[in-house]
C-alpha cells in the first residue's frame, strides 16, 4: 500500500508541476510528441516506485509499420503496462466516462486517444472510423477486444470492433498475452502488489487477406493466439 501511495503521489505531483505546462504547449503547437514521451516516462517511473516491473517478450514479432496490438484484459494496470512495454507510439480506445474531466479530456484528445460509447451503436461506429483515420496517419493502437476486464482472469469473448478497424485500415494485428497484471492489481483492488508484468507479443497476423464479412475469422485467429500465449510458461 505504501509503495502504491508513493507511485501515485509522484505521478500526481508530476502532472501538476510538469504536465499542465506540457498540455498547454501541446495544445498551442498542435503536436503531442513531447506530451507522449513525458507521459510514458512518468507512468513508467510511478510503476517502478510502486514496485511493478514490465518485461516484454517477442518484441521481434512486432512489424515495422503501423499495427494493432490486441490483448487480454484483467487489470487496471494493463494500459500503463502496454504504454511502457510497447517500443513505439501507441493510442487507445477508452471509455467515454474518463473524458468528463476537462484537463484529462484535453490531454487524451491531444494524445489521439479515442473515446468509445459502448451504449450507443452509432457513436461506437464513429469511434472506429476515427481510430482508422489515426491508424492511417501512422499511429498504432493497443486494444482490449474483450471490451472490459475479466474478473476471474479467464478471457472473455472478443468483440468485433478491433478487427473491423484492422481490415479497414489494412494493418496487421499483433496478439499480446498479458501475464501477471491480475496478480499485481486484480479487479476491485486499489493498491498494487510488487512484482512483474509480462507482455508476450505473438507473430503478427496480416488482415489484408480478410474482408469485412470475414472479420469473425480474423477475430477467432487472434483470440486463439492470445489464449495460446497465456498458456506458455514465463
Amino acid at each position: 500500500m505504501i509503495r502504491t501511495f508513493i507511485g501515485a503521489a509522484f505521478l500526481t505531483l508530476l502532472i501538476l508541476i510538469v504536465g499542465l505546462p506540457i498540455i498547454a504547449y501541446s495544445a498551442l503547437t498542435g503536436t503531442s510528441d513531447v506530451l507522449y514521451r513525458v507521459g510514458k516516462w512518468a507512468i513508467g517511473a510511478s510503476m517502478r516506485l510502486a514496485g511493478v516491473r514490465v518485461r516484454a517478450e517477442g518484441v521481434e514479432n512486432i512489424p515495422a509499420g503501423v499495427c494493432i496490438f490486441a490483448a487480454n484484459h484483467v487489470s487496471n494496470l494493463d494500459p500503463p503496462a502496454a504504454l511502457i512495454g510497447v517500443p513505439r507510439r501507441i493510442s487507445y480506445l477508452a471509455k467515454q466516462e474518463i473524458f468528463k474531466v476537462p484537463i484529462v479530456r484535453t490531454a487524451l484528445r491531444l494524445g489521439k486517444i479515442v473515446p468509445v460509447n459502448r451504449g450507443n451503436t452509432e457513436e461506437a461506429i464513429a469511434s472506429i472510423d476515427r481510430a482508422v483515420e489515426i491508424l492511417r496517419g501512422g499511429i498504432s493502437f493497443f486494444v482490449f477486444p474483450e471490451g472490459k476486464r475479466s474478473r476471474d482472469g479467464r478471457m472473455l469473448p472478443f468483440k468485433k470492433g478491433t478487427f473491423i478497424m484492422a481490415i479497414q485500415a489494412r494493418v496487421p494485428v499483433v496478439p499480446v498475452s498479458i501475464l501477471g497484471s491480475r496478480e499485481r492489481m486484480p479487479k476491485g483492488r486499489l493498491s498494487t502488489v510488487p512484482g512483474e508484468i509480462v507482455l508476450r507479443f505473438g507473430p503478427a497476423i496480416d488482415s489484408k487477406g480478410y474482408s469485412i464479412d470475414q472479420r469473425d475469422e480474423l477475430l477467432a485467429r487472434v483470440q486463439a493466439a492470445v489464449a495460446a500465449g497465456l498458456q506458455q510458461p514465463t
